[in-house]
């Protein structure tokens, strides 16, 4: 993966718990930094799609956790093999 070098301002405190949890996992400063900007970066990124796309019917009540979980299992099962059946 090619890097781009870039510099930032950081918390002298922060920085020292940088320092102090590359020394313990055995990992560099910058690979703990490089983390954290990825963390970042994907809890700022606007999707292309909605995390939830699918609806399933249902009888105008909460379902129960059985019932979710075999309403999913059914609909995965539909879309592995379209010629089952509902």
């Amino acid at each position: 993966m090619s890097m781009k070098r870039t510099n930032v301002y950081a918390d002298p405190d922060d920085l020292a718990i940088i320092k102090e949890a590359a020394k313990r996992r055995g990992i560099s400063e910058a690979e703990i930094i490089r983390q954290g900007i990825h963390l970042a970066a994907m809890a700022n990124r606007v999707w292309d799609e909605p995390l939830f796309s699918r609806t399933f019917e249902g009888p105008g009540r909460t379902r129960s956790k059985a019932e979710v979980r075999d309403t999913v299992a059914d609909a995965v099962r539909r879309e592995t093999d379209p010629g089952t059946a509902a």
